[in-house]
């Protein structure tokens, strides 16, 4: 057996949270891998959703451990809640598109056999995507932590009024604002959330952060770029029920005087493509840059 096929005999299947649309394609998919001998796993909720005769479902927090390469079929909600998991254990994430936008779930349904098949015997693309790492200060209390793949935002409560936050980059002042919130965002999620408040689009090799306000109160705030080695941190100076996300996924409430820290994380996530990927193509797919506009 070929080095490159050994080396994902193990693989785990994640299909789209809180669906049963998803039990078709993944009974397929759970066919053709065993069929061609793979070793396969399925996360538990996964399982119990797709009711897969046969099946061993791991928790998600221990899918590492059973698996040499992981396979999501879902939209980028569902990989951005395992490449979390899935990222500090270095296993790879192959994405197959259930969902709408798809910018990190890229083998389409409709040719995801033959796909597989060409990037599980080694012909594929390899890519790592830089994740942050949020640590919450507190007042009155031990810190917490959560990493996101896209994004991290500190924003309004439903109360509606505007936060008013102070940003340190490398421990330097940088500037303050009243605004609706602020999103620090990797290349990843430079397409995401920060991308609809108007933040410039990074592509994934470039080593940066992009700080990107939302509905500031004063025009002459704009996004910036940082180095994605700088410390930032972001503090409530003032403002009722604001909170921190992670991708949002993860929550944490912020207090006046309390700050969340981002920094770069450690590890990577680590994606594999179909042969011939290309970022730039995806971007002119996903957001209509071929379109032609009508007279």
């Amino acid at each position: 057996m070929p080095a490159s096929v050994q080396r994902f005999q193990r693989i785990a299947l994640v299909g789209r949270y809180a669906s049963a649309v998803a039990a078709e394609p993944l009974a397929r998919l759970n066919r053709f891998l065993v069929e061609r001998g793979n070793d396969v796993v399925v996360e538990a909720e996964t399982a119990r959703l797709a009711g897969l005769p046969g099946v061993r479902g791991i928790e998600a927090d221990a899918l590492g451990r059973h698996a040499d390469v992981a396979i999501v079929l879902g939209g980028d909600g569902t990989m951005l809640s395992i490449a979390r998991q899935l990222a500090p254990l270095n296993v790879p994430l192959i994405g197959v598109n259930q969902g709408r936008l798809g910018f990190l779930t890229d083998v389409p349904l409709a040719t995801m056999e033959p796909a597989l098949e060409a990037i599980l015997a080694g012909r594929f693309v390899e890519e790592r995507r830089t994740i942050l790492d949020a640590v919450v200060a507190r007042t009155g209390g031990a810190p917490e932590r959560a990493i996101a793949l896209n994004d991290v935002a500190v924003n309004r409560g439903s109360r509606g009024t505007l936060i008013e936050c102070a940003v340190e980059i490398d421990g330097r002042f940088a500037f303050a604002m009243r605004a609706d919130g602020i999103i620090i965002a990797t290349p990843t999620g430079s397409t995401a959330y920060a991308l609809s408040a108007g933040g410039p689009i990074l592509a994934p090799d470039v080593p940066a952060f992009a700080l990107v306000p939302v509905a500031p109160h004063a025009l002459t705030h704009r996004p910036i770029a940082v180095a994605d080695t700088a410390t930032i941190r972001i503090s409530v100076v003032r403002g009722l029920d604001t909170s921190a996300h992670c991708d949002g996924q993860t929550r944490f409430a912020l207090a006046e005087g309390e700050s969340v820290t981002i920094t770069r994380a450690p590890h990577a996530a680590l994606f594999l493509h179909p042969e011939g990927y290309d970022y730039f193509a995806t971007l002119r797919e996903k957001l209509h840059w071929s379109k032609t506009p009508s007279a």
